[in-house]
């Protein structure tokens, strides 16, 4: 099938339907906030965000520059201009991060690709006016350069192949794929690419269903359809194990594989869509990542709204037969999770989480992607 016309819409760069922002007014109200106030969740969140600006136009600076991409990407999607000072301030922020071999990432260089995924889909957003072109540019080579793939050597057969890491070519996960596929779409990559169609053979690897797509160790110990981190490990791997040797599915790895066949053309009746599609139908969930419980919750919520909103359904029902208005639950239970400050933040502190700037703009990408859709 092709790209979901919502999905390719909104990454392609055309308009979306606006958000009301701090100070904005009259603004359309999603169709699914009947029972929550969307507007006001919003407008807190945002006012937040925008407060907790440094002087230098950074978020969370002491942890990357991930944190102002995502706050960056986050008031430009809920309607913030490049215009206006905070946004162009972290934006200018962020172009002290641009580096010579076209990356934008700390000077650490931790988090190479990850940090240019994010910054590279936070530019596209705000380059309405061709601003941001060269950057963009070679933004994009650099992410496509960092994946594994033929040009190290490594041949199709090998686990790591198609997938990319948090600094590049180190070791890959579904998370680091699923963000460097993000954001080449978000630069316009097709389902044909070249390079999203090598990020879906790792994808594919890393989905509990035993098939043609998955012929490794782990591929039928769980079998379950949904989807673990990374094929790339060897020993003991905890709690995201099993006890005779297989890999765990969770939530958030499993939206980030449904979104990635989504952005690779993969379709509605491939076994691996329709296997992925059970594990969520039994695991649906807003109150916790499935498999990890809080852990990582936020960055669950955002996962879990882009990919169903690229796959293009309004409705999930559930194992029991109950049908859930996916961004009408999202929204409420987002509500009820606001602190009064209008942030978010996580108590269970894995990956970050309990830093509120990062944890409030996953939550506010994720309430970009419960939009009324026309």
């Amino acid at each position: 099938m092709s790209l979901n016309p919502i999905a390719r819409r909104k990454f392609l760069g055309a308009s979306l339907p606006l958000l009301v922002v701090a100070l904005a007014i009259g603004a359309p109200q999603p169709a699914s906030a009947a029972d929550a106030d969307y507007d006001a969740i919003v407008a807190k969140g945002v006012k937040y965000l925008a407060s907790k600006q440094g002087d230098d136009g950074s978020y969370s600076a002491q942890i990357g520059i991930g944190p102002t991409a995502l706050a960056t990407l986050a008031l430009l999607e809920h309607g913030r201009g490049t215009n206006d000072p905070q946004v162009a301030k972290s934006l200018a922020y962020l172009e002290k991060a641009v580096r010579e071999d076209g990356g934008v990432y700390a000077a650490n260089g931790r988090l190479k690709n990850y940090e240019t995924c994010i910054a590279l889909m936070c530019f596209n957003k705000a380059n309405t006016d061709g601003k941001y072109d060269e950057i963009v540019k070679n933004a994009e080579n650099f992410v496509r350069g960092v994946q594994i793939t033929d040009t190290d050597g490594v041949g199709e057969e090998d686990v790591t192949y198609g997938g990319s890491g948090y600094s590049g070519k180190t070791r890959p996960d579904l998370s680091n794929t699923a963000f460097l596929m993000d954001a080449l779409v978000s630069s316009g990559a097709k389902e044909d690419d070249e390079a999203i169609q090598k990020a879906l053979i790792f994808v594919s690897r890393c989905q509990n269903l035993e098939s043609k797509y998955n012929t490794t160790k782990f591929a039928g110990k769980v079998n379950d359809g949904g989807f673990y981190y990374t094929p790339a490990v060897s020993g003991d791997q905890g709690d995201r194990g099993t006890p005779d040797g297989g890999l765990r599915s969770y939530g958030s790895m499993g939206y980030a594989g449904l979104k990635s066949m989504v952005y690779a053309g993969v379709e509605r009746d491939d076994p691996r869509v329709k296997a992925v599609l059970e594990y969520v139908e039994k695991n649906f969930d807003v109150t916790a990542n499935p498999g990890m419980g809080q852990a990582g919750v936020f960055y669950y919520y955002q996962t879990f709204a882009k990919a169903l909103d690229a796959y293009g359904e309004t409705t999930i029902t559930d194992a029991s037969g109950v049908a859930h208005d996916w961004r009408k639950e999202l929204i409420a239970e987002l509500g009820k999770r606001q602190r009064e400050d209008g942030s978010w933040a996580n108590s269970n502190t894995q990956w970050m989480e309990g830093d509120a700037n990062l944890a409030t703009s996953f939550a506010l990408m994720a309430l970009a992607d419960c939009q009324a859709k026309k």
